[in-house]
């Protein structure tokens, strides 16, 4: 028999769970034309301009009149602006939290924030592209030579580098997001040791940023300028002997109980398909409420990829405030596409559309589901200090890099990516937990991918798959190696935002 999905009774479309052929049935209708799997076929006709339904909510509008049984997809379908409905705080409810003696917990490290930690790295930053190169050699010698060995509770040293620093206005955005983006790496609990590294002659100066922290030299908090040391070759040997000197501190740091409150978790969604957001995504969602119950923190982003959800996520906001500083950054990204002559539906990318997304409507729609049906409790600035307990939204862009880095400022010491054509990614120094939306992707890429949510179109129930997640993440924060940290990624894929002009 053909399998099909159809999300609410308000749909006008169902979904193909395998590949649909002419002559099936589908919802009492004739499929008249092949769907491919995991898209969209009519269950009704759809007039000219008429409104396309998934989710119970409005993803496009039908370029043409759409028979019932034709294939649903950009071919057919196209996007216009409407008003969507901003109500701030109707859904909120009061939070449910654990029992006290039920409490889940987990194995990290303790810093002297009082913050916990997953992860335990040495970490070597760069102010300016210029001293990335120095800053790569450093980590590379430390790595190579063999001495971490004596040091079991360090998990690596990190090169961080970026393409920025310089050209830049020292007084403008550009220059706040990358200082509060290298001052949330240096604090994130999973980072026990920081050497930072500049040229000397770059706009952004070390001593202008340490002073806005209040930061100084100390054991495990160290700086060089190549300019200054005398070149390449003596700054990276400064370098390797100021870690040196830093790593019986960082490893004299044990793992010990901590309740899971502690924990921050990173939502990401990436090479999504039509499967994302009834699989994977709302699976995690699950996790989060779980989370969010232990009293824990998470930041769902990717501000262009909630853009058609925004309002239901403003519905369960728990004060109007809240509510408004979320609509004030769909606004700011309306006005930052149509500036740069872009437009919000740019989005879904090739991928995605291959994978059955059709509009970022649609696409916003399923990712808006890795937040859960908890209250919406703190909107955050691109890698400003999340200070918030519960579900929380970070604006950055969509693009998972560089959304994932501000998450990681912002404090994240776990991370849960969700796939449906099969992200590559990791995200020292936070480990990153890959989770496939279909058992194909998962099959295929298995050396990749951490969960398998493909078994809900064949039965598994949401609940169960987000327990699921919910325990692979206290064992990851606990010290379990995830399959991209098995494969040695994570030190690329810092990528501050860079916004502005280059001068």
């Amino acid at each position: 028999m053909a399998r099909y999905i159809k999300l609410t009774d308000a749909d006008n479309i169902v979904l193909a769970i395998d590949g649909l052929n002419p002559g099936d049935q589908a919802h009492a209708v004739a499929v008249g034309q092949r769907i491919p799997r995991g898209h969209k076929m009519a269950v009704a006709p759809i007039a000219k301009d008429a409104p396309i339904v998934k989710y119970g909510q409005v993803i496009g509008f039908a370029q043409d009149d759409i028979a019932a049984g034709a294939w649903v997809h950009e071919h057919n379908v196209y996007l216009h602006a409407f008003d969507r409905d901003y109500k701030f705080g109707t859904d909120a409810q009061a939070t449910r939290y654990s029992a006290p003696d039920k409490r889940k917990t987990f194995q990290g490290y303790k810093r002297a924030s009082g913050k916990f930690g997953t992860r335990n790295y040495i970490a070597v930053l760069t102010s300016v592209n210029c001293s990335a190169t120095a800053a790569r050699f450093i980590a590379g010698e430390i790595n190579r030579s063999g001495m971490l060995d004596d040091y079991p509770n360090i998990d690596g040293v990190i090169s961080l580098v970026h393409g920025t620093g310089c050209a830049i206005d020292t007084r403008g955005e550009a220059y706040d997001l990358l200082k509060r983006t290298q001052w949330g790496y240096a604090t994130n609990p999973n980072i026990g040791g920081v050497l930072m590294v500049g040229l000397g002659c770059e706009a952004f100066q070390i001593p202008r940023w340490m002073q806005s922290y209040g930061v100084t030299e100390q054991t495990t908090f160290r700086t060089l300028t190549i300019q200054e040391v005398g070149g390449t070759r003596k700054t990276v040997e400064a370098g390797v002997q100021a870690i040196r000197e830093m790593l019986s501190t960082v490893n004299g740091v044990t793992r010990t109980e901590a309740p899971a409150s502690e924990l921050m978790l990173a939502l990401q969604c990436g090479g999504s398909d039509g499967y994302s957001g009834i699989t994977a995504n709302p699976a995690l969602g699950v996790a989060v409420d779980l989370l969010v119950a232990e009293g824990g923190t998470a930041i769902l982003s990717e501000t262009p990829e909630i853009y058609g959800a925004e309002h239901l996520l403003m519905r369960r906001a728990e004060s109007a405030a809240i509510g408004e500083k979320l609509a004030e950054r769909i606004r700011w990204w309306e006005d930052y596409t149509a500036r740069h002559n872009m437009e919000m539906n740019n989005n879904p990318s090739p991928g995605n559309k291959a994978g059955g997304l059709t509009t970022i409507l649609e696409k916003s729609l399923g990712a808006a589901a890795k937040g859960g049906s908890t209250n919406l409790t703190g909107v955050f600035h691109y890698a400003e200090p999340v200070t918030a307990n519960g579900l929380v939204f970070m604006d950055t862009p969509g693009y998972d890099p560089v959304s994932a880095t501000g998450q990681v400022a912002g404090g994240a010491n776990v991370l849960c990516f969700t796939t449906g054509r099969g992200s590559a990614f990791g995200c020292k120094p936070t480990p990153s937990i890959k989770i496939a939306s279909n058992s194909l992707i998962y099959e295929k890429m298995m050396e990749d991918m951490d969960l398998n949510c493909g078994d809900v179109l064949d039965g598994a129930t949401l609940q169960d798959k987000g327990e699921e997640i919910f325990r692979k993440i206290l064992a990851v924060a606990s010290g379990e190696r995830t399959k991209s940290e098995e494969l040695g990624y994570g030190d690329s894929e810092f990528v501050p935002w860079s916004v502005g002009a280059t001068m």
